[in-house]
């Protein structure tokens, strides 16, 4: 994995946090990243949604078997 870097903005924010909730550093930056990646995952899913718009029913219509 490649080195990350923060701005100065999210440091010192992480520094605030890391007093005002009484949680260290790397609890944070992941549970941060576990609600963006879940929030990506349903634009993900939204979007594969969005892509086909017949129902079950339509689309098996015409199907014999």
């Amino acid at each position: 994995m490649q080195n990350i870097k923060l701005n100065t903005q999210n440091t010192e924010n992480l520094e605030l946090f890391e007093t005002l909730l009484n949680k260290d550093t790397n609890t944070m930056i992941n549970e941060a990243l576990e609600l963006y990646f879940d929030e990506e995952a349903e634009k993900l899913q939204a979007m594969k949604d969005s892509q086909t718009n017949l129902s079950f029913d339509e689309f098996w219509d015409d199907v014999d078997i």
